[in-house]
């Protein structure tokens, strides 16, 4: 089976969708499935040769919408190439222009290749509803009347990364009218194994870790993700009940407007650590020496710095507005709690007052539930067997 992949960019830069698709690729290539993909990255973009697979780059879209009058062309040569086309986001050129390159392509050569939306959470109704994306909010409206509605409903399919993800992309748009919805499931590489060096690159990035097992929130820090919600929580437990572990916040946006309001916020504690992104061996290393991990997002499509933490066989706190909570709670991976400062206070409290046993029972669970439903070769299974039967 030959896949081709149109998405906005591949730069590893932009996380996310693109990163799903480098872990996805290997795996499948060991299903047979062969893949390329393209997208409206600069020609001379410095990733490129480092993937094992083709990346057609057709240079930068312009205007915000990403609008590139190479694309649909390049699509209408190439399509026959292929068995499936799976695009990859909504709201930019890409996804229209795929629609479009898919109806012309028909009229002439019949049905094949079939394609597939994979939107990866962005029609989750929190980007209609947060305060902060009003303007965003307006602009996908028009969008979706004029464009995404048409992606959607005349798309073979909608993939999602989780069931969680399928049932709420039922409530955030009118006319919403797939010909078909597939979980198809999602998954990460495995983590390396435990190694001295990870906790020696971890030392490096923070020096005041006290050497005992923390708290890691390893995630964007943004207001999306509840990083309010859960220093304001640690600072009323560590006040009540004195003695508590250590709370390291990583990632990047820690020194943007957002972040440093944070850091003031987390002042009142020294217990309270922002040693920015962590990456290679301190991400690791930061992700084996904690005791669980901590994320009361206010929406998450599908986590993977959860899934990672679930990986290395540490427990997950989180919120269920993170769209795998139902079978992390199925499979006792961790806690689950609503997304408001006291379901965070509770998130918290009920595992600090775990005895020793019922962490370590947790643990186990966490490594079997990825192992179980979030392993890259379960994934591209569970993929490559939905392209096949739709």
């Amino acid at each position: 089976m030959k896949i081709l992949r149109i998405i906005p960019s591949m730069d590893p830069k932009q996380g996310g969708p693109c990163q799903g698709i480098r872990n996805a690729i290997p795996e499948l290539q060991k299903l047979e499935v062969y893949n390329e993909v393209v997208c409206l990255d600069d020609e001379n973009s410095e990733y490129l040769g480092q993937d094992p697979f083709p990346i057609h780059t057709l240079g930068e879209g312009k205007t915000p919408w990403k609008y590139n009058k190479r694309l649909i062309p390049w699509l209408l040569g190439q399509f026959h190439r292929f068995d499936a086309v799976i695009i990859h986001g909504l709201w930019l050129y890409p996804s229209t222009a795929g629609i479009m390159a898919m109806l012309a392509h028909r009229k002439k050569n019949g049905a094949s290749p079939k394609v597939f939306v994979m939107p990866h959470g962005m029609l989750d109704p929190y980007f209609q509803k947060a305060k902060e994306r009003r303007m965003k909010a307006l602009r996908n409206d028009v969008y979706w009347k004029i464009f995404e509605n048409k992606v959607v409903n005349q798309a073979d399919g909608i993939f999602f990364t989780c069931e969680e993800e399928l049932l709420l992309a039922r409530t955030t748009f009118p006319n919403y009218r797939p010909k078909k919805e597939i979980n198809v499931g999602y998954g990460i590489q495995p983590p390396p194994s435990y190694t001295a060096n990870m906790k020696k690159a971890f030392v490096a990035k923070v020096p005041k870790w006290n050497g005992k097992p923390y708290l890691l929130f390893l995630s964007r820090i943004h207001p999306k993700k509840g990083v309010d919600l859960l220093i304001k929580a640690y600072l009323k437990l560590e006040k009540e009940l004195g003695n508590i572990p250590q709370l390291i916040i990583a990632g990047p946006g820690w020194d943007n407007s957002y972040g440093l309001v944070m850091q003031q916020l987390a002042a009142a504690s020294s217990n309270i650590m922002f040693p920015g992104m962590l990456s290679g061996d301190a991400k690791w290393g930061a992700f084996y020496e904690s005791e669980v991990f901590v994320l009361p997002s206010h929406q998450e499509n599908f986590g993977i710095a959860v899934v990672e933490s679930l990986a290395c066989g540490k427990p997950v706190l989180i919120s269920d507005k993170v769209n795998i909570w139902r079978e992390i709670k199925e499979g006792s991976g961790g806690i689950v709690r609503p997304d408001t400062f006291l379901g965070t206070e509770n998130l918290l409290r009920e595992w600090l007052q775990l005895e020793a046993k019922q962490k370590q029972d947790f643990a186990n669970s966490a490594i079997g539930v990825y192992k179980k439903l979030y392993s890259i070769k379960m994934a591209a299974q569970a993929f490559s067997s939905s392209l096949l039967n739709n």
